[in-house]
């Protein structure tokens, strides 16, 4: 008995040896040999290995240590290696023809090699040397989530904010704060859009409406004012980020579950073409990828109709925005890679991004002169505490002037500014830095919803002009403020942009402007 089990003891000692062997594959010795560190390799950047350690994961300058071991990097023919994972609708067309945009910007050489419908890997190189193999893996946003989670992927393109399970679990695997400011940015914007076949006559939903036909609580077209006809009800898969963004936003609020008998589609493209194909049919889809089916416009029970378009998108007028989001851990990536996040924030990708049909975050300026929908709207629905001398006064104020479609939003029942109002704020801050508006004049103009007094209303938007005013200074550090005039106004609930009868049609209205003269 007691030589079996001393036999047995040598046997898991044998393979615990090995297994420890092979998993410890490199060992970081300083160079007068006093400190040692062994463990798997998890990335090198070309300066710092990342290594798991029996100390947990840890990064160390290469300068300082010399490696040992199988999985030592070529450092003299050292090539960066990052993946990328999470949203079709991202990884699909649009990442991809960034990396490329990248390459052509840098005068490197592209070449995409196919594995499987969902994978595929650039190389990147420069006279025949490779420099980068970037891993794509485009799925969903929650399998993109997943895989950034599980330290299978550097970089998850989502289609939908972090989840605070998500957070929660990112911070347990050492990944930081997914959630803190500069883990995200927005890579560009796009829409969800309903659409219809191009023979359906109805042209405008509400929001409310379009809920209550996924829940099944309009089953007919003739209820919209359409044809006497059943409703066939067409969504993205479960994990789709799309979908579950369109959730958020426009069926969460209600509370109801989603209609039984929706038919499912793995892609934009075959929602859109069995849509297009069914003159009963109603389908959720984004903007980028309208395909044949013919959008429809939101309105609301005072009026207002607001159409899916570049400018109404970019400024967020329109209600149904869907930001696209990437998200890295808080961790050193290669030279490479870091170079790549630089360039999406460039003119450069903007371009690129406006001719793969999404929305670009460009700085654009609109003139009065065709804002003549929104002033009409403001005139049409003022009440009593709007008075004519308010609505005259903001008149005056802005007619000389002309707004940018850098608009600030809040997150629903926060003072929180929501994922495209971030960005715009960097945006906005460093075209401040680069001199953009040298010699202008830029007006904050705070507006609100008409829940409650209007004088409440007009100090509550000119406290929120006031901040996003703050919070874009803070983030221009080097801006020359003698060069632009900054001033704030507020004229509260007097430019509505949506009915103030909904939760989103108030979120919509609570809103920070930006005018230029």
């Amino acid at each position: 008995m007691k030589n079996s089990r001393a036999a047995l003891v040598a046997a898991l000692f044998m393979i615990w040896s090995f297994s420890a062997a092979f998993a410890q594959d490199v060992t970081l010795t300083s160079h007068d040999g006093t400190v040692r560190v062994s463990g798997h390799l998890l990335g090198y950047d070309g300066a710092f290995y990342r290594i798991e350690s029996i100390y947990g994961e840890l990064t160390l300058d290469g300068s300082g240590v010399i490696c040992t071991g199988p999985g030592c990097p070529d450092l003299e023919n050292f090539v960066a290696e990052f993946s990328i994972s999470g949203a079709r609708t991202i990884g699909e067309t649009l990442m991809p023809a960034l990396v490329e945009g990248f390459a052509a910007e840098n005068g490197y050489d592209a070449r995409r090699i196919l594995r499987s419908d969902t994978d595929f890997r650039y190389v990147i190189s420069s006279d025949g040397n490779d420099l980068a193999r970037i891993d794509f893996r485009v799925t969903s946003s929650d399998e993109g989530f997943a895989d950034l989670l599980a330290n299978e992927a550097d970089i998850a393109l989502s289609m939908r904010e972090v989840r605070p399970e998500e957070v929660a679990r990112g911070r347990d695997a050492g990944l930081g704060k997914l959630d803190a400011p500069g883990r995200s940015r927005v890579l560009a914007l796009d829409g969800i859009v309903p659409v219809v076949s191009p023979s359906n006559p109805v042209r405008n939903i509400s929001l409310s409406n379009i809920a209550r036909i996924f829940t099944g609580e309009i089953q007919n077209w003739s209820e919209l004012g359409g044809v006497d006809a059943p409703i066939y009800r067409h969504l993205r898969a479960p994990n789709s980020g799309l979908l579950q963004a369109f959730e958020d936003i426009v069926m969460a609020p209600g509370g109801k579950p989603l209609a039984a008998g929706v038919i499912r589609h793995a892609s934009n493209a075959g929602l859109e073409d069995a849509v297009a194909a069914d003159p009963f049919a109603i389908g959720i889809t984004s903007y980028s990828s309208l395909g044949n089916a013919r959008p429809v416009s939101l309105v609301g029970s005072c009026g207002f109709v607001v159409e899916p378009g570049d400018l109404s998108i970019k400024s967020e007028d329109y209600a149904l925005i869907a930001p696209l989001l990437i998200y890295t851990p808080a961790r050193r990536m290669p030279k490479l890679a870091r170079d790549l996040m630089l360039y999406l924030r460039s003119p450069a990708a903007q371009v690129v991004i406006q001719r793969i049909g999404f929305v670009d975050q460009t700085i654009a300026s609109v003139p009065i002169a065709q804002q003549g929908d929104r002033f009409a709207n403001a005139i049409t629905v003022a009440g009593d505490e709007v008075t004519l001398e308010e609505l005259q006064k903001m008149t005056t104020l802005l007619r000389p002037l002309s707004r940018l479609t850098t608009t600030f939003r809040f997150r629903a029942g926060s003072s929180d500014l929501d994922a495209p109002s971030r960005a715009n704020a960097e945006q906005l801050a460093r075209s401040l830095e680069a001199g953009f508006f040298d010699g202008r004049e830029l007006v904050f103009v705070g507006f609100s919803d008409g829940a409650g007094a209007a004088d409440v209303n007009r100090r509550l938007a000119r406290k929120r002009a006031f901040s996003v005013r703050d919070a874009v200074l803070r983030s221009a550090p080097t801006v020359k403020r003698e060069r632009t005039t900054i001033r704030v106004e507020a004229f509260g609930e007097a430019l509505p942009m949506a009915c103030d009868d909904s939760s989103w049609g108030r979120q919509v209205n609570r809103r920070v402007e930006v005018w230029m003269k």
